[in-house]
Formats: C-alpha cells, structure tokens, sequence
C-alpha cells in the first residue's frame, strides 16, 4: 500500500507542475515515514542523510567539469572551424551540409556530454549554413537535433557517469569505451536518411555555388578541437588521468583554447561561462540528491520484489521483457529527460537485468540509446526544442522529417540489442 502511495504521490505532484526532482524527494520521504508510523521521525532522518548518499559519490565529481566544457566549447568558435574543416574535406554537392552537420555534433560528442548543448554549438552555425544552401528549415532542424543526441553515446557522456552512480558493477572508463562503437553506429545510421531525403527533395540547390574551403587552411584552424577528443580519451586510456581528472583538463585545454588560440573567449565572458555550467550541475545534482531519497524508499519497501515476482510467475523470457522494456521506455523517452528516467527507473531495473543476467555495460549503452531517443523525438525533444527555437520553427513542423531520423536511430538501437558485442568488444579489449 505504501507503494502504491510513492508512485501516487510522485506523479500527483509531476503532473501539478512541481519539479521533478522534488517530486521524487517528497514522494520518497513521505513513502519512508509512513512505512513505520512507529518510528515515523527516525524515518524522516533517513532522508537528508539518502540526500548527501546520492551526492557523496567519486564520478559525480566529473559531472559539472564536463557541464563546463560544453559552455567553453560552444563559446570558443571550435564548431564553425570544425564546419569549416567537414566541408573541406566532403566537398560541396545536395546533402553534403546535412552530413556534414552530423559528423560534427559526432565530433563535438568526444568533448562535451550534453546533446542540448551540442545542439545549440552546431545549430548556431549549420542551420544558417543551411539555410543559405536552400534547405527547409524544419528539415535543418530535425538534422540538428538528432545529431545532438549523439553526444551522450560518444564519451565523455553525463550520462553514463550518471548510470555509474547508480548501477553497481558499470564503471565509467568501461561505459566510456562501450558507448564508442554505438554512438559511431547511430551517427551512421542518421547520414542515411540525412542525404536521401535531401536529394530525395531537391534540397540544397544552392549548395553548389558555394566555395569549397581550403584543405590544409580549415585542418589547421580545426586541429585544437579536433585534437581535445583525442587528449580527454587518449590521456584516460594511457592512464595519465582519470575520467574526473580528465574532466579538469578539458576544461583547461578549453580555456586555452578559447582565451589564447582563438581568443574568441574573454575575461568578461567567463563569469557568464562559469554561471551557466553552475546553474546547470546545480540543477543536476539537486535532483540526483533528491532522487537518492526515491531510490532509497523504493528499496526499503521492497516495490522491486513484487515486480520480479510478477515476471517470474509471467515466465517471460529475456527477449520478451527486453522488447517490452524498450517500448515503455521508448514512450517515456517522449515526455521525460535522460536523467530523471535513469532516476525513476534504474531502482526497479537493476533487479531485472540481475535476473536475466544482462551485461550492466551493455543495458547501460542500450538504455542510453533509448534515452537518445528521446532527445529528438515530439513533444519533449530537448534536443529538438534548442534547434527549433535556433531554426525559428515550430516542433510540429519536424515531424514529417525526424520520424526518418528515428527510425533509422532505433535500427541501430535495436542492433545494439541484438548484438551485444558492439557495445562489449571495446571495453574488454582494453581491459575494462
């Protein structure tokens, strides 16, 4: 009954508008208290204390660097040379600008670990290069925002540090490796639809007219950027630092690179700099926080139990409940952030990937996959909103274009599942 309660009162209060993560702390303190009317206030002191716990955790400390990178990043102009330097080398023809626009959000994914904030570092340059070119849009839009969603896959990712924390068993240098192969596979797999359906439609006529930058010129304007995914996961591999350490160097590398190199970034910009990434891991950790208060309850009511049980007594097979899993999860993707799903769902999900024996890497790249998902497809596309208010478009005006892009980003989802080995091989052939 009291678990009933949890998820009543949790939702209850999601759909009044409060914040998600208090929803989950409030939820989880009341759930906590009531499980033992007898010793109700010892009960209530279980929930700062599950505060600090979600909080207190070595990863976490990764987390803001990377938040930070992505502010230094998007600032320092990096995107437009990287632009440059993509169009240099596939040349001008219709739906090249589309590819191009993807294989830099790709790159910008091995430096930063937030889609919305690739979004906006790529949008802000392709979708007036587009434009120009002669696409629609809209189309320009759902290019970018699929793109994007990329760069939780490509490490560093937030996400899989976030998935760490909270899954015993997956650490980050292991997710790391595991989300290369995969978030290579669904850049992939999004050129193809890109370049089709542009030729398919005669876009990007003007493309043509356009000059082709210089080779070696755009190489060495983009060689800082393209060399700071090399640094973040060359130096953890060889061992000079760890994923948090890396984390600080990036944002060093950046600042260099902003301030000195370019001198795109000046002393006057770092207070907006630093205030944005503050505000934004501030927010994030908040609700990691609150959500420890949610996690814990789940586990001391035992609500996981029963749902085992349930699955067991169904005798549904592995393939079956995965399936199952990945069109819930699907759908929730729709209407909620990456995080606040790992949050809600990881408590009950661990018990399930112990029982059908899933590799906690593998689940943890798959379920990131879906998360991605999420992140381009209406009404909730983070990443999708960014690109649309870039685009001055409105989300509706995607949806003939991005449901191409999900589809084909759900192909190689569902090969990720189908084949664990593209997420596995890596990360054990590095000893992870």
């Amino acid at each position: 009954m009291t678990g009933l309660l949890l998820f009543a009162l949790f939702f209850a209060l999601m759909l009044a508008g409060v914040p998600i993560g208090v929803a989950l702390g409030i939820g989880g303190a009341v759930a906590i208290a009531l499980s033992n009317p007898d010793t109700m206030l010892w009960g209530l002191l279980a929930a700062p204390q599950n505060f600090h716990a979600g909080l207190a955790k070595y990863p976490l400390l990764a987390l803001p660097m990377f938040v930070l990178v992505g502010s230094i990043f998007d600032r320092s102009g990096v995107a437009q040379r990287m632009v440059t330097f993509a169009i240099a080398c596939v040349g001008r023809a219709p739906g090249m600008l589309p590819l191009v626009a993807i294989l830099v959000a790709m790159v910008l994914g091995g430096i930063s670990g937030s889609g919305p904030a690739n979004a906006a570092a790529v949008g802000g340059v392709m979708i007036a290069a587009m434009s120009r070119a002669g696409y629609p849009a809209p189309f320009s839009a759902s290019i970018v925002g699929a793109a994007a969603a990329t760069d939780i896959l490509i490490p560093p990712s937030i996400a899989f540090i976030v998935y760490s924390v909270l899954v015993p068993g997956a650490s980050v240098p292991a997710l790391f490796a595991a989300g290369m192969i995969p978030g290579v596979l669904a850049g992939l797999a999004l050129i193809v639809p890109a370049v089709w359906l542009a030729r398919r439609h005669g876009m990007g006529a003007a493309e043509r007219e356009l000059p082709r930058p210089p080779f070696w010129a755009s190489l060495r304007e983009a060689s800082w950027g393209l060399a700071a995914p090399v640094l973040i996961l060359g130096g953890m591999r060889m061992g000079w630092f760890t994923p948090t350490e890396a984390a600080v160097v990036a944002v060093v590398y950046g600042l260099l690179v902003g301030m000195v190199v370019h001198r795109t970034i000046g002393m006057r910009d770092l207070y907006d700099i630093f205030r944005e990434a503050a505000e934004t891991s501030a927010v994030i950790m908040l609700v990691l926080g609150l959500a420890g208060i949610f996690a814990y309850a789940v586990s001391t009511l035992g609500l996981a139990d029963p749902l085992m049980n349930a699955l067991r007594t169904a005798g549904l097979g592995s393939t079956v409940t995965l399936v199952l899993l990945m069109v819930v999860l699907l759908v929730v993707g729709m209407f909620l952030d990456g995080v606040s799903i790992f949050l809600i769902f990881l408590p009950l999900l661990t018990p399930l990937m112990a029982l059908h024996r899933w590799d906690p890497v593998w689940f943890g790249v798959l379920l990131t996959m879906l998360v991605a998902i999420g992140q381009f497809t209406p009404p909730m596309a983070v990443n999708l909103l960014v690109a649309c208010r870039l685009a001055a478009v409105r989300i509706e005006q995607t949806v003939p274009w991005v449901l191409w892009l999900v589809v084909s980003f759900l192909a190689a989802t569902i090969a990720v599942a189908v084949f664990p080995e593209l997420a596995l091989w890596l990360p054990r052939s590095l000893g992870y």
